[in-house]
């Protein structure tokens, strides 16, 4: 398996003020229970823990990761970041696969986080490209973020972050990402 190590730019607060604003201007309770569910559902939060498994066994995230080129960051991910782009298998299915390790707090160094990643390692924000169909309209990207341990993160609303995280938001993960150019939503195919 060809492991790359990418750097990428760009990046946005990951804001989740936004997701409670049009949850309550909208209409009707479905589109507010839709809406709410396009993250942190059962199906997202169980194929999460599918992917976190597979990234574990792939030395890609988890106690034995492989330790790859730090460079500097920015917000939303970090002051110092790792990114890995790949392919992995989860439950039968290859897909691409972006890992971004990201590390504080301000003021680290890429040698404190090359001599002591797991000292450092605040989150493992995660893009895997899942079947045609699944989110078309972002290109089929699932999202999520990690703790350190493999737990899934969580907005300030406590929803878990995986799936279509922020989807129709003006702020988060594909709000960011949709402006990567090329319309892929990667930021490390933009040289």
């Amino acid at each position: 398996m060809k492991k790359y190590l990418t750097i990428l730019g760009g990046g946005a607060a990951l804001g989740f003020a936004a997701l409670l604003a049009v949850g309550l201007s909208s209409g009707d309770a479905n589109s507010q229970d839709k809406m709410k569910m396009m993250f942190g559902d059962k199906g997202s939060v169980a194929f999460s823990k599918d992917l976190w498994a597979a990234l574990s066994k792939a030395r890609l995230a988890g106690k034995n990761a492989i330790n790859s080129r730090p460079y500097e960051g920015q917000a939303p991910h970090g002051a110092i970041l790792q990114t890995i782009d790949t392919t992995v298998s989860v439950k039968g299915r290859t897909g691409r696969v972006i890992v971004k390790n990201n590390f504080g707090p301000a003021g680290i160094t890429t040698n404190d986080v090359w001599t002591n990643p797991k000292k450092h390692l605040k989150a493992v924000t995660v893009m895997f490209k899942r079947e045609s169909g699944y989110d078309k309209d972002n290109k089929d990207w699932f999202w999520a973020k990690f703790t350190p341990n493999g737990g899934l993160a969580k907005n300030p609303k406590g929803m878990m972050l995986a799936g279509r995280v922020a989807k129709g938001m003006d702020k988060g993960c594909i709000a960011c990402h949709s402006g990567a150019g090329g319309g892929d939503y990667l930021f490390i195919n933009d040289k």
